[in-house]
């Protein structure tokens, strides 16, 4: 494609092709982005060319879908759904920006207005229902950040209750991986620890899937000093990497291994190794600070903040809440977290903006979460 690209410098679509080209072949743990910036820097000055270009836009948006590049694609996310309006895909990418710059009401909107369009692609005989259950994992994320534990919970509902033969025969995996993971992240987000600890292996389904009750219980387990209960998630999880590793996908254990490694901090944690646990969420957290992380996918910089907030360390705390934030900024526990930590060590004003902050991301929402409560009490004291 990069010959393609220089022998014909006026063909735009080959530029396109080209900067896609990029972004197929990136290495898929780089830190320096080096493809995405290549295919970014090419992508924007055809943007600004044609601003109607749905491949343009589509693909500046997944350049950079990464926390240190989200915000250049932000023009490009709100000129998209309205190049493709007609595709639930088009429609819901735009979220993968807002998601990462904590834009939840936008990420709301972009989602329910994709999931009405997968709904109407649907009734034309089109397979859109991965398309469709992307979306509501991130409407459930976006939901929980703004403490609208009743709509996050609808669609922890709606995704338990479409049924497996809907799904598109080459996306079962996905399908079975976003109905396991929707109960754990609703219950870990909201701070239910035994909620988490409840979490089933859902039967029939491969063992990566399988995989996502043990590590919420290995947190759960972690977060109630339950040596007994993390012990035993881990030891069913390393089986179950162990399986993925002779399995007919074995190049997906490789990606399980940040997975292992917080079971393995929060195994440590509930036995009393808490060195042992802060070090290996960090090297965790350090990580995914170079190559980033999922859209919804809980930063493990802010768990590494909750861990050292439990052993009383709120000054060190708040330094992890802060970086986590700006890498995920707007998230509900990491505010919450940070408020609390500052508070704690007598950083008031600090304090008090970041409950400010939680509190405006909340408004309007009928929420009985207790943070927000306390976050309105100490800000009425002040």
């Amino acid at each position: 494609m990069y010959g393609v690209y220089q022998r014909n410098p006026q063909d735009r679509e080959a530029a396109v092709l080209y900067a896609l080209s990029l972004l197929a072949s990136a290495p898929e743990r780089d830190p320096d982005l080096t493809n995405a910036k290549a295919a970014v820097a090419i992508l924007n000055k055809l943007y600004d060319e044609q601003p109607d270009h749905p491949g343009i836009a589509h693909y500046i948006i997944h350049s950079c879908d990464n926390p240190s590049m989200a915000g250049l694609a932000l023009p490009a996310a709100r000129k998209y759904a309205g190049i493709a309006p007609a595709s639930a895909h088009a429609v819901h990418m735009p979220s993968h920006i807002f998601a990462r710059l904590g834009l939840w009401q936008d990420d709301i909107n972009s989602n329910l207005a994709a999931i009405k369009i997968a709904d109407q692609m649907a009734a034309m005989h089109l397979h859109v229902m991965h398309h469709k259950m992307h979306s509501m994992d991130f409407l459930e994320y976006a939901y929980l950040q703004i403490g609208d534990d009743v709509q996050a919970k609808a669609v922890v509902d709606a995704l338990a209750a479409i049924p497996e033969s809907v799904a598109d025969p080459e996306f079962t995996d996905y399908f079975q991986f976003h109905k396991a993971m929707a109960p754990a992240t609703y219950a870990i987000e909201r701070r239910q620890w035994k909620e988490a600890l409840t979490q089933q292996p859902a039967a029939n389904t491969p063992p990566h899937v399988q995989l996502i009750a043990y590590w919420s219980r290995a947190i759960a387990a972690g977060h109630l000093h339950d040596s007994a209960t993390a012990q035993d998630a881990l030891k069913h999880g390393n089986e179950l990497i162990e399986a993925t590793r002779k399995g007919d996908k074995p190049y997906l254990a490789n990606s399980l291994k940040d997975t292992h490694d917080v079971m393995q901090a929060w195994a440590d944690y509930a036995s009393g190794k808490t060195a042992e646990a802060v070090a290996l969420l960090r090297s965790v957290a350090d990580t995914e600070d170079k190559i980033g992380k999922g859209e919804t996918d809980l930063p493990v910089r802010e768990m590494l903040a909750d861990m050292l907030m439990d052993m009383q360390k709120p000054q060190e705390a708040l330094v992890e809440y802060e970086t986590s934030l700006r890498t995920d900024p707007n998230r509900f526990n990491g505010l919450y977290g940070a408020a609390q930590a500052a508070d704690i060590t007598q950083q008031k004003e600090k304090a008090a903006a970041y409950y400010a902050q939680l509190l405006k991301n909340c408004d309007g929402i009928r929420s009985d979460r207790p943070e927000l409560a306390q976050a309105k009490t100490l800000l009425a004291a002040k």
